[in-house]
């Protein structure tokens, strides 16, 4: 196997880019004054992620991950997103393990 210089170069630009995106947020957030729509769109990204990771895998897996994700929705209702979660991987897990 061979290592090609420019490639490399590439790969490492890329990731120094990418984890400065990812950082800059955490310089630029604090400074946000959020109100009215923004602080709501703010507000969605967390959950929108979870849809997101959540998503694909209850359309293409078993009735167990689509199950879990039926529960899980019903939790996100009520609880924190940590809670959420935390129900999402119970329910998933118990499922898997009963049938």
């Amino acid at each position: 196997m061979s290592l090609d210089t420019t490639t490399l170069l590439a790969v490492l630009a890329m990731a120094v880019v990418t984890y400065l995106t990812r950082i800059a947020g955490l310089f630029v957030a604090d400074r946000l004054v959020l109100t009215g729509r923004a602080k709501a769109a703010f507000d969605a990204i967390p959950p929108a992620v979870l849809v997101a990771v959540i998503a694909p895998t209850a359309l293409t897996s078993g009735w167990a991950e689509a199950v879990a994700t039926a529960i899980t929705a019903a939790a996100a209702l009520r609880l924190p997103l940590l809670g959420t979660v935390a129900v999402g991987v119970v329910s998933v897990v118990v499922l898997r393990n009963l049938f």
